[in-house]
């Protein structure tokens, strides 16, 4: 597939999972099961000025009173006796209708030295998730979420420890720990993270101003926080490891459900000459690509709009999921020849799927990447994260 066969988008790539939420029912990021009115979803009612607004930061770290909503976490760590990992830390927010705002979190710790994935996911209905700081007025000055999450079967209260997100300003905190019938994947007891992160660069707004115009799908504000300093620990099994790393930030939010019909291929690539690079292909239904978007920070913190011209991707590689039977993409030739610049990926490990049926209705991959990279024929070292959707059942 090569970016320069579609049209110049007005839309930027949704840098996380589509939520798959339903008026009433189905999984959570809806309401638990319950005889209740089919409510059509629509804008939030909460009186504001038209879209788009300026990004203001840390004002919009906060939450939003939108239809859409979420704070995505991914990067590289590396622990104190040599092994290396990966990370996903996410938590969705939706409001639909009448209904209480719901909520949903994914956790995946790619285990790179051992060849293995571990992850959770919870759900919860209800404000109480949501600790944020306000002003008097209302206005947050950045996030503070803590979700205990429901078993998905009874909707029993939690007996764990709550996965709690926070930030602002770009200085974050992040602690999620999973045990027992909790922990999907390869087997294991316990595993978890508990990580400080600061940003290293200034926020990168996408498609230029941070507003991303979904035409009749909807809208949405996206920035990046694409590099941040990453410290603390990693739980796997039994051992506490102490890990340093980096770290990769999007938020966005916005009065949209899902966009992309086909689902959607999103590279996000640190290089070690400082460039951060994030490239989004969305596809239709039919396949086609329609919808190509991609943002280049350089070390400065220059942000630059990459369109469709400006970039190719080529596959090279495929690899077929023994748990679901769906075939991804999972290796890569990226060329931007205008910074004269080629980036080959292959993943860290093959299997990085992450079934959340249970909580966002799909299934999708998702994972920490080999990273081979060339500048004017030069070699240049880096680490990449590259998320797949739309290739599985329950996309």
């Amino acid at each position: 597939m090569t970016a320069t066969q579609t049209r110049p988008p007005r839309l930027a790539f949704l840098g996380a999972l589509a939520l798959v939420v339903t008026a009433c029912g189905g999984p959570v990021l809806a309401n638990p099961p319950a005889p209740r009115p089919v409510v059509t979803p629509g804008p939030s009612s909460s009186p504001r000025p038209p879209d788009p607004q300026p990004v203001v930061l840390p004002r919009d770290d906060g939450p939003h009173d939108r239809l859409t909503e979420w704070w995505y976490y991914t990067g590289h760590l590396r622990a104190d006796d040599g092994s290396t990992f990966g990370f996903e830390d996410v938590i969705f927010r939706a409001e639909r209708g009448g209904f209480p705002v719901t909520w949903a979190s994914h956790l995946a710790l790619p285990d790179e030295t051992g060849d293995r994935l571990h992850y959770a996911q919870r759900s919860e209905v209800g404000p109480q998730v949501d600790r944020s700081p306000r002003d008097a007025g209302g206005t947050p000055s950045g996030f503070a979420f803590s979700l205990a999450g429901l078993d998905p079967a009874t909707l029993a209260p939690p007996t764990g420890t709550p996965w709690t997100m926070a930030g602002s300003g770009g200085a974050d905190t992040l602690r999620a720990a999973a045990t027992g019938p909790e922990v999907l994947g390869d087997p294991v007891e316990a595993f978890g993270l508990e990580l400080a992160l600061r940003q290293s660069t200034p926020p990168a707004l996408h498609d230029r101003d941070g507003y991303v115009d979904f035409a009749t799908a909807g809208g949405s504000y996206y920035y990046s926080r694409t590099a941040m300093a990453t410290q603390g620990t990693v739980t796997l099994g039994t051992r506490t490891l102490k890990v340093t790393g980096d770290g990769w930030f999007d938020h966005q939010w916005g009065d949209f459900i899902s966009v992309g019909g086909g689902g959607w291929d999103w590279f996000a690539v640190n290089l070690d000459d400082g460039t951060d690079i994030t490239l989004s292909l969305v596809r239709a239904a039919d396949g086609t690509y329609p919808l190509v978007y991609g943002t280049l920070v350089e070390s400065s913190g220059t942000t630059r709009h990459l369109g469709p011209d400006a970039f190719t991707v080529d596959v090279t590689d495929r690899w077929t999921s023994p748990r679901t039977g769906a075939t991804y993409p999972a290796s890569w030739t990226v060329k931007l020849p205008g910074e004269r610049l080629e980036i080959r990926l292959a993943p860290t490990v093959a299997q990085q799927e992450l079934d959340t049926r249970a909580t966002t209705g799909v299934v999708y991959w998702e994972g920490s990447q080999r990273v081979t990279a060339t500048r004017d024929g030069r070699p240049v070292a880096g680490e990449a994260y590259v998320e797949l959707t739309g290739y599985a059942p329950g996309r």
